[in-house]
């Protein structure tokens, strides 16, 4: 079983699109949706395949993720496999960049 993230877990606020909500959301790579990166019923489940990925449920690296996929991920990244590749792949940057500082 992998994380959980509830909203209150995340420290920017998301508008909850009632209307897509039961659409189904990222289940694993392939996925060429796009991905609405301005509905909590879809962030949400990004977020957790991401931090699954990472293997980690620290919430500073939620946080961190939360931070690139605002500021940094750019808007031509738009499906979902897309997003999850890119946080991902800068997550993994920032945690082994981290790592090596500390070890």
């Amino acid at each position: 079983m992998g994380i959980i993230i509830k909203p209150s877990d995340l420290q920017f606020r998301y508008p909850r699109k009632k209307e897509t909500r039961e659409r189904p959301k990222l289940k694993g790579k392939p996925d060429p949706n796009p991905f609405d990166r301005d509905d909590l019923y879809e962030v949400i489940p990004m977020f957790e395949a991401v931090m699954n990925a990472l293997e980690t449920i620290d919430g500073q690296v939620l946080h961190r993720m939360e931070e690139v996929l605002n500021e940094d991920v750019p808007l031509f990244v738009t499906s979902r496999e897309e997003v999850f590749d890119c946080l991902l792949g800068t997550m993994e940057g920032i945690l082994g960049a981290c790592r090596r500082q500390a070890g």
